[in-house]
């Protein structure tokens, strides 16, 4: 395994990229780079194209999907794929469901670096529309054989699915997969104050209910996250 590298507040909260190494056309925390080549070499020799639809995103490109979703002008996602209705519910109401499937910006593990989205490429077509929905990685979906073959060697290649069950935080995500020991750096480094101090100095819709109520959505959508 790689070496661990300590993280600033900055590269743990999105507003950093010095950690970051580019990679098939991703950006990757350096550290965990040779760990996820070897994953996706030992996915290649079972029939896989283990290939990556998203890793690192900033604070800025989390706050835009944030306000945009906040805002209606982009869809939010209830645990069973229907769009919410956000027109008549409080700002802390519209935070929660925003949070099911979408972090808060500051808080989201995609700034670490260390995590990433995959799936198969060889088992669609190229112009399939990845749509990163539980019916994808599901019995019968097309990641199916995938999701089961990272289920079993995912953590001999040091990652895991922090997403891999609901803990009544951020929806199931078996996509979702992080790097064991490099992500346990940065998360212990994203405190309830630091978070506090990078959204008070954005301009995030429903900021005022997020810091309101910080200390509750911390503990259920940035801690609660299942166990290596």
């Amino acid at each position: 395994m790689t070496d661990l590298q300590v993280p600033t507040i900055a590269c743990v909260t999105g507003q950093s990229d010095t950690h970051l190494t580019k990679i098939q056309s991703h950006r990757l925390h350096s550290a965990i780079t040779a760990d996820f080549i070897a994953l996706q070499n030992a996915a290649k020799q079972a029939g896989f194209d283990l290939t990556i639809a998203s890793s690192f995103r900033d604070f800025e490109r989390q706050a835009l999907i944030w306000n945009n979703k906040f805002s209606g002008q982009r869809p939010v996602y209830n645990s069973q794929q229907k769009v919410v209705d956000l027109t008549n519910l409080s700002d802390i109401d519209k935070c929660i469901a925003i949070m099911r499937y979408s972090a808060l910006p500051g808080a989201s593990r995609h700034h670490f670096g260390t995590d990433l989205d995959v799936y198969d490429k060889a088992s669609v077509s190229d112009d399939y529309q990845l749509q990163l929905s539980p019916h994808e990685y599901e019995k019968n979906g097309p990641f199916s054989p995938l999701s089961e073959w990272l289920s079993i060697h995912l953590e001999k290649f040091g990652f895991y699915r922090p997403y891999r069950e609901d803990l009544n935080g951020v929806a199931p995500e078996l996509w979702h997969i992080s790097h064991i020991k490099q992500s346990q750096l940065l998360s212990i480094q994203l405190t309830e104050s630091a978070l506090r101090k990078c959204i008070e100095n954005s301009e995030l819709l429903g900021k005022s209910a997020v810091l309101a109520h910080l200390p509750s959505l911390y503990k259920r959508f940035v801690t609660n996250v299942s166990p290596p």
